[in-house]
């Protein structure tokens, strides 16, 4: 990870109309969770520990809590240009606001143009879990792929709640489909009750990264969303691959908290989350 020189990226320009009444004077990664902490704490927490030292936060949605936040509490040390720095939307492609995540991505290009990162980690804001990045971004490079995806473990059950990978029977290692909320999924080939419930974070190279976005403003047909638009097309080309979190170790992870991986988006899923806190 030394040689390559990486760069992160958290979206956290969500409105969370499903958080409401929570989200009516914030933006969803402002939410407090666990008393002194923040939705998107997780997020950068993750990104810090595993040794990223430049990361952005794009806003847009009600975010002078947020940006309040990120400023008080992330502030890393400016001699070595490290900083974790809230971006709002700059209106650098026309007088609009962000219309969607990869639009956010694109608005935003002059960030990657001034750093020139290598890989590009671009992960939400609004998840509660714990990884170390590192990994997956050396499982990224050793597979060779444009995009590596982060997948979770979930209950066949619940299939038709997430984005659900199904993967290529000759290399597992590689996305065959990417599904939104299917009704009738297929199982694992390692274990049927199970299926990989893509966890919104992604891996890219980072010129891969922007020609994908600019390739993607082009088009009136998308909705210029990451998970939406811009992995399903490295998908059609077979040149996505998958980061089961399985695979991922974290020092200090109990049998417990180990792969725990919640998505908040709705008060319900909010309030379980704390009730897994509160039972830790």
């Amino acid at each position: 990870m030394a040689s390559k020189k990486i760069f992160g990226i958290v979206l956290a320009g969500g409105e969370g109309k499903r958080l409401m009444p929570l989200t009516a004077d914030r933006a969803k990664p402002a939410v407090p969770f666990g008393g002194n902490y923040r939705l998107i704490d997780f997020a950068l927490s993750n990104l810090i520990n595993s040794g990223l030292r430049q990361i952005v936060v794009l806003t847009q949605y009600k975010s002078h809590s947020l940006d309040r936040h990120v400023s008080q509490t992330w502030r890393l040390s400016g001699l070595t240009n490290s900083y974790v720095a809230s971006v709002p939307a700059q209106q650098r492609l026309g007088k609009r606001w962000f219309a969607g995540s990869a639009d956010a991505i694109l608005q935003s290009l002059n960030l990657l143009r001034d750093e020139k990162p290598d890989i590009v980690v671009v992960v939400g804001a609004d998840h509660v879990y714990r990884m170390d990045f590192s990994q997956m971004i050396a499982a990224h490079i050793e597979s060779g792929a444009g995009v590596t995806v982060a997948a979770i473990r979930q209950p066949i059950a619940l299939a038709d709640q997430f984005g659900v990978i199904e993967l290529d029977k000759d290399d597992p290692t590689r996305i065959a489909q990417f599904l939104e909320k299917p009704q009738n999924a297929v199982g694992l080939a390692d274990s049927p009750g199970e299926v990989l419930a893509s966890m919104g974070n992604y891996i890219f190279d980072a010129d891969i990264l922007i020609d994908a976005v600019l390739r993607d403003g082009e088009l009136s047909t998308s909705n210029h969303d990451m998970g939406g638009d811009i992995v399903p097309d490295f998908v059609s080309r077979g040149d996505a691959a998958v980061y089961d979190l399985n695979r991922n170790e974290v020092p200090g992870a109990t049998d417990r908290d180990r792969y725990y991986w919640r998505d908040v988006g709705t008060i319900e899923s909010f309030f379980d989350a704390h009730q897994d806190l509160i039972s830790a």
